[in-house]
């Protein structure tokens, strides 16, 4: 039995705000409650609700700009940039830039829908 696990074919999570999210490790593409991580496009002018995950979030800015709003700090990061976000802290991401903006996430244990805790 091999030691590792190549993605081929990520989990592209269904979206209705122009959003690409596809999950290559974790909860739903490869059964891991471990770790998650996937690659996203925000589109331009694109926001979340606040929320208050229960998992320490990591985001690596590929192209582009992000906006953060963390406990009331407003961060905003860009090409080359990365953030960790603490698990518990109220956060909302969004890009309100004319851009969009490609990233990489990766949710320690992994994301799950009922531990974001969306406002």
């Amino acid at each position: 039995m091999k030691k590792y696990h190549i993605q081929n074919a990520p989990f592209v999570v269904p979206t209705t705000d122009g959003k690409l999210i596809e999950e290559h490790h974790g909860r739903v593409a490869t059964n891991n409650n471990e770790i998650s991580i996937a690659h996203m496009v925000a589109p331009p002018h694109w926001s979340e609700p606040f929320q208050t995950p229960a998992f320490d979030e990591y985001t690596y800015i590929i192209s582009g700009r992000k906006q953060f709003i963390i406990e009331g700090d407003t961060v905003v990061l860009e090409k080359g940039q990365s953030i960790r976000i603490e698990k518990n802290v109220r956060v909302q991401y969004s890009n309100p830039f004319d851009e969009p903006c490609e990233y990489l996430s990766v949710c320690l244990p992994a994301f799950s829908i009922e531990n974001v805790n969306r406002e």
